[in-house]
């Protein structure tokens, strides 16, 4: 230290020990690193401030020029003008090396412009924030030419000041906009005498050099200050910039409108609105990004960022990155490096008061630096504010929320709200109208555990407010504002204790309705899982069944328009709670006139699905789960991917994934990154949590990429994928790299799948060119090949078997890979095939995954199912059904208890393995016939067993069944007298049996499926129509059997016409040909279309009938004429089925792309046209093709069989009810004389009775 420096302290030590405390001017004096941290200790080690003040000048008598001048900087930092003014005189000069190392890389002439001005030295630990730097600096550019005001403000700790200090340690900006030099004030709360003293220590600064006496003499009042600091400023300093750091409120900064450049930091945005001049304003965000923050951890605590432990990422997401919070804690752990859990408790906790820092910062710990802006506010507001306690961290709240919860009008709570904001006490989000309202979770967490005692009662008074202000009906689904009572009202309630209330409201079918329609299914289940245990004290079976019905139907909540969720409800089991209530509305609308269906016979189905989600709009390509079971992620054609939980279906997370469709996505060993690929080319890495793309690698693949997948385990984390391209394709990467770690050859064509075996040594590959190779993961070298190919002996060389995937056993041991409609199991030493399992020869595999601790083995089939079976005995253990298309993934969950399936019918099933595994129900086909009697129905079906089976309606008791038959059953028929049953099937054979003896007499001659069968009248004789050709007639009894022959392609069935000694049946040929039974003679041939005949029917009166075609036309005839009478156009697909109505006057015909069209018979006029608004998931008005339909006899109401089955009104053509089957593609529909009674068995083998819901009967 320069003589004269050192001479000034020695002169002025006794002066300074007795009034600084040394405590407050270190911490400055470290950021500067002039002192040590074990210096610090030593001089607080002393036991009276003098003695403090006194070690500290004795240490700083030691070094050199820095340290004098720092010492200086931080007495005019803590007010010590006075002190600071009789070092003035003697500050050294630095020499070229000491400026270069005091300015951390700040020019030797901006820092002596810094450091006159007393602006603070950057923190010991600094991470640079360069777009907030940006911008700060674009707005203090503003001022070049004019003075004016730049406010800084952000909520307490998000590091305004550090900003405003940093942004001036730029040449540039002091050499354009403020060459006369940065005067630096720290004002903070201050009274107005406090005020003076800042303003008399920023005069006497401004003063130096100056030899006036009257100049010297400090101003007296605050106004006198004002005018001095003015004079100054424009006198001496007009070009200078005046910060002003922490300014409470308006009246202090009014002191300083002198008319010159100033940058201001605040927690109160409004400020400058005091004030005269230009004014700029720039938010500061609430937080550092995850990669800053853990940046200063690791700077505190001299650790690599990739060193810190678990913990570190805890406290940056505990705190969102709270600048202040994290330099608090770092300051910490520099001292004790060992109590990482034990700050992450403390600030989970809420323990703020226990967070103190021993510096010069305002307040001694986090807890009194956030009080400090309640202090400002109002009394009243200050009650109001006091309520936010109740906020959920990282909800945003209307206004109009709060305008029910204060009781005030919402202008007037507008205004509050704009009071806290202002204060930077409250955040808005204005990218939405109305504007939204947050908390920093800080803020929460202070205030919830400042009114800890108090949270009860808080919740408690929301929840009375919702009921008073929507006492009468909920809030409107059209008031988006309101929502919010729609997701939260359970949560106040819960908190609140009010069990009673929560009872009432969850298990009301009516917020069911209400809050599926608004929020979706997934909110409603969490619900039921989140306050289960408070439910399940007033009634657990009930919480469980809502919870069911909305796990099972959930899928249907998502469509638009909204289904009739009673109808939905009625398909509950008879003993729930839901059906009760489903119940008892649908009575009370019937008797309004509305139709409700029952399903009788519901109570024998069991649903083995747990959970059935519609995360995407289009087709759902894969899918997966987080290795904690925790989470599942999706991805598919709609381009995005979403993350949901695995409990209760609840979205987490979606995003808008790549530019083509998403093929797939990975979850990383340890949760928190989730891969993605593409047919764009694209491989991408996503942060699970918040959704951030974290990475897009290289674009090394020219071709879609098919399948990617992570290392199991953490120990050497790489990612796997697999592309279309002819040699690179399939690709090794490190995720912290942007480019291929290693490219894997071997393979000739595409590569569909890729996976590792459980120990990470092996990647297993699966390819169009017939082969499944094992790779080496560490060498990259191909370590097997097996030829999947030469199984298939049938192939040739041009069209191989292709290996669409492949799964490890849980040891290890074997490789399991699927090609066609087979699944094969190998020795992954010796390469030998163990086992083949065959699925059915009319499916192809689409994916298979190995249980992780069983034998078990999932199969996804493009017929719609997924099948298990074990690996071990190659025996087929069950059949999952319930997608209505191809499914294209299947995975279990890590510990094996659950697995998913995922299809192109965009939705997702979740099933428990136990139950599906164990569950051997046998299923219907939907071959079926019907007859209908005054007390009961009778059925007579195929079953998944090829067994005939002849069932009651009313209680599903089988009446017959017969055995097992060699060839499929096709078409079955039931007499009129229900004494008889007939059959036929693929081989041509036809079989009546006797119900209920079983006595069975065959009937030989058609040559190949029997398509239709039916008794006449009388039962004696038996119609039966085949592929090869002819329609048959059988004296059944005795064998006598008439052949008519004269078609040319199959035929698919038949009618009598007018009476049973007259037929017309219909062909692929595109004729209808009419017989007279009696003399086995052709009457009539018609050619009636160029494409196939796919339907026809008979007008009750006999006089008309239809025919409807592949070739889009349906056509009318005359039954006596045997002319065309009307052309039917209009239909855009293949015209499938139509019916006459029981009055004549009406044709209804529906077509495949689910549209229905009614006619009218009197001229051939289209009258109606029966379609939803939108197509379905299905791509279809009506789940899939119009298949069968249905007048009631008043002709007043339609019933039409699809993907669904649909109810319509015949004079409007609009849709009165909605029936959604578990299974699709429903043939046909039988419906009882009085259209009350409706049958059908749908696509997996489920039996439906429907009866017409009666309305009550009301007293007199």
């Amino acid at each position: 230290m320069e003589e004269r420096a050192r001479s000034c302290l020695l002169r002025s030590k006794a002066t300074l020990e007795q009034d600084i405390k040394a405590s407050y001017l270190m911490d400055h004096m470290i950021s500067d690193g002039v002192l040590t941290n074990d210096e610090e200790a030593m001089v607080l080690n002393k036991a009276t401030r003098r003695e403090q003040a006194t070690t500290l000048l004795e240490v700083l008598l030691r070094k050199d020029n820095r340290a004098y001048i720092s010492f200086y900087n931080a007495l005019i930092r803590e007010s010590y003008g006075d002190l600071a003014n009789l070092l003035h005189s003697d500050l050294p000069l630095l020499s070229p090396e000491g400026e270069r190392s005091f300015a951390d890389g700040v020019s030797p002439s901006v820092q002596a412009i810094l450091s006159e001005g007393g602006v603070p030295q950057r923190p010991v630990v600094f991470v640079s924030r360069p777009t907030l730097l940006n911008l700060i600096q674009q707005k203090l550019y503003q001022l070049q030419k004019t003075p004016g005001w730049v406010t800084v403000f952000g909520m307490a700790g998000s590091g305004k000041s550090v900003m405003a200090a940093e942004v001036v340690r730029d040449h540039t900006l002091i050499k354009e906009c403020f060459p006369d030099g940065i005067h630096w004030l720290s004002v903070g709360q201050c009274e107005r005498a406090d005020l003076l003293i800042r303003m008399q220590s920023l005069c006497f600064r401004l003063e130096q050099g100056q030899s006036s006496e009257a100049s010297q003499r400090p101003p007296c009042s605050v106004e006198e200050a004002k005018e001095r600091l003015r004079f100054l400023i424009l006198r001496r300093f007009p070009r200078s910039l005046l910060i002003l750091d922490d300014v409470w409120d308006s009246s202090t900064l009014r002191s300083f409108d002198i008319q010159c450049r100033v940058l201001l930091t605040t927690r109160n945005r409004s400020l400058a609105d005091s004030v005269s001049g230009t004014r700029f304003e720039v938010p500061v965000e609430n937080g550092l990004d995850e990669e800053k923050a853990l940046e200063v951890l690791s700077l505190y605590v001299s650790w690599k960022p990739q060193q810190l432990p678990e913990q570190a990422r805890s406290i940056v997401s505990e705190c969102k990155g709270s600048p202040l919070v994290v330099s608090l804690i770092g300051a910490l752990l520099r001292e004790f490096p060992d109590r990482w859990s034990y700050y992450l408790r403390l600030l989970q906790e809420k323990q703020f008061k226990r967070i103190r820092k021993s510096s010069s910062y305002d307040y001694e710990a986090l807890d009194q630096a956030m009080d400090a802006s309640l202090q400002v506010l109002k009394p009243e507001h200050r009650d109001l504010y006091r309520d936010l306690s109740i906020m959920q961290k990282d909800i945003k709240v209307p206004a109009k929320v709060l305008s029910v919860l204060w009781d005030l009008e919402l202008e007037e709570v507008e205004d509050v709200l704009q009071e806290f904001v202002n204060k930077s006490l409250l955040f808005r989000d204005c990218n939405q109208r109305p504007y939204l309202y947050y908390l920093h979770d800080l803020q929460l967490d202070f205030l919830a555990e400042q009114n800890r005692g108090e949270i009860a009662e808080l919740h408690k008074k929301m929840v009375r407010k919702y009921q008073q202000f929507y006492n009468e009906s909920p809030p409107s689904s059209a008031d988006k504002e309101c929502l919010y009572f729609y997701r939260f009202l359970p949560y106040h309630m819960a908190k609140a204790g009010l069990s009673k209330e929560l009872y009432s409201l969850m298990f009301s079918l009516d917020w069911v309705k209400e809050k599926s329609q608004v929020m979706g299914s997934a909110h409603l289940i969490n619900d039921y899982v989140e306050y289960g245990e408070m439910l399940d004290k007033e009634n657990s079976e009930v919480r469980l069944q809502f919870q069911e019905f909305l796990s099972l139907n959930g899928h249907q909540l998502e469509q638009r328009p909204f289904p009739d969720l009673v109808q939905l409800a009625l398909s509950q089991p008879t003993c729930s709670e839901v059906y009760r209530q489903a119940l008892m509305q649908a009575r009370k609308r019937a008797s309004r006139g509305q139709l409700y269906l029952d399903w009788v016979n519901k109570d024998r189905q069991d649903s083995l699905s747990l959970l059935v989600m519609h995360p995407h709009q289009r087709s759902v390509y894969h899918a997966c789960f987080s290795k904690d079971g925790s989470k599942i992620a999706s991805c598919g054609a709609s381009r995005t991917l979403r993350v949901f939980k695995t409990t209760t279906g609840e979205k987490l997370l979606e995003l808008k994934a790549h530019d083509e469709d998403v093929l797939c996505c990975a979850f990383s060993p340890d949760d928190r990154y989730i891969a993605t690929c593409s047919s764009d080319r694209k491989v991408k890495l996503w942060n699970a949590e918040r959704g951030i793309l974290i990475k897009v690698f290289g674009e090394e693949h020219e071709e879609q990429i098919n399948h990617c997948q992570f290392t199991n385990t953490g120990r050497r984390v790489l990612l796997a994928t697999c592309s279309n391209d002819k040699f690179t394709n399939t690709k090794l990467w490190n995720p912290n790299k942007q480019t291929s770690q290693h490219t894997l050859f071997g393979h000739m064509e595409p590569v569909n799948h890729c996976c590792f075996s459980p120990n990470d040594a092996y990647l297993a590959t699966s390819s169009s060119d017939g082969t499944l190779k094992l790779f080496e993961v560490s060498s990259a070298n191909e370590w097997k090949s097996i030829d999947v190919n030469s199984f298939f002996p049938e192939s040739d060389d041009e069209i191989k078997a292709i290996v669409k995937c492949s799964t490890w056993s849980a040891d290890g041991s074997q490789i399991i890979c699927a090609a066609r409609n087979a699944v094969f199991v190998f020795d992954v030493e010796t390469s030998d095939m163990l086992l083949e399992m065959k699925t059915s020869r009319l499916s192809t595999i689409q994916y298979c995954h190995a249980c992780p601790n069983s034998s078990l083995l999932a199969v996804a089939l493009s017929h719609y199912t997924v099948e298990l079976w074990n690996f071990e005995t190659s025996k087929k253990k069950a059949e999952c059904n319930g997608h209505l298309s191809w499914v294209h993934c299947v995975q279990f969950s890590p510990n094996g208890s659950l697995l998913l399936s995922s299809s192109d019918d965009q939705t997702i099933r979740l099933w428990e393995t136990d139950r599906v595994h164990t569950s051997s129900a046998v299923a219907l086909k939907r071959d079926t016939d019907v007859l209908f009697s005054q007390s009961d129905v009778t059925i007579v079906a195929p079953d998944s067993r090829n067994r005939i089976q002849v069932r009651t309606g009313s209680t599903g008791a089988v009446l017959y069944e017969s055995e097992e038959l060699p060839s499929r059953i096709r078409c079955t028929c039931i007499s009129r007298n229900a004494a008889f049953a007939s059959l036929g099937t693929e081989d041509g054979t036809v079989q009546v049996l006797e119900v209920p003896s079983g006595k069975t007499v065959k009937l030989s001659g058609h040559t190949k499926t029997v398509h239709h069968c039916q008794f006449t009248e009388d039962s004696e004789t038996l119609i039966t129509s085949s592929e090869d050709a002819t329609v048959r007639v059988w004296k059944w009894r005795t064998g006598e059997c008439q052949v008519l022959e004269g078609h040319k392609e199959p035929v698919r069935k038949f009618h009598f016409l007018n009476s049973s000694s007259h037929l017309f049946s219909w062909s692929f040929d595109g004729t209808v040909k009419v017989w007279d039974l009696n003399k086995g003679q052709m009457l009539q041939d018609l050619v009636c279309h160029k494409g196939a005949v796919l339907s026809c029917d008979v007008s009750y009166d006999g006089w008309l009938f239809a025919t409807t075609s592949a070739d889009r036309t349906a056509k009318v005839w005359s039954s006596a004429s045997w002319e065309m009478m009307f052309l039917l156009k209009g239909h855009k697909d293949c015209v499938r089925s139509c019916r006459f109505s029981w009055d004549n006057k009406r044709l209804a015909t529906g077509d495949d792309n689910g549209e229905i069209r009614l006619w009218s018979m009197l001229d051939g006029a289209l009258l109606k046209i029966c379609s939803r608004d939108t197509k379905d998931s299905m791509d279809s008005f009506h789940g899939g093709w119009v298949t069968d339909l249905h007048f009631s006899p008043d002709n007043r109401v339609l019933v039409s069989t699809g993907g669904y089955i649909k109810w319509w009104s015949v004079e409007t053509g609009e849709s009165l009810q909605t029936f959604y089957t578990m299974g699709a593609d429903l043939k046909k529909i039988h419906v009882s004389a009085d259209f009350t009674t409706f049958l059908t068995v749908d696509s997996i083998g489920i039996l439906y009775v429907l009866k017409k819901v009666e309305g009550e009967i009301v007293g007199v």
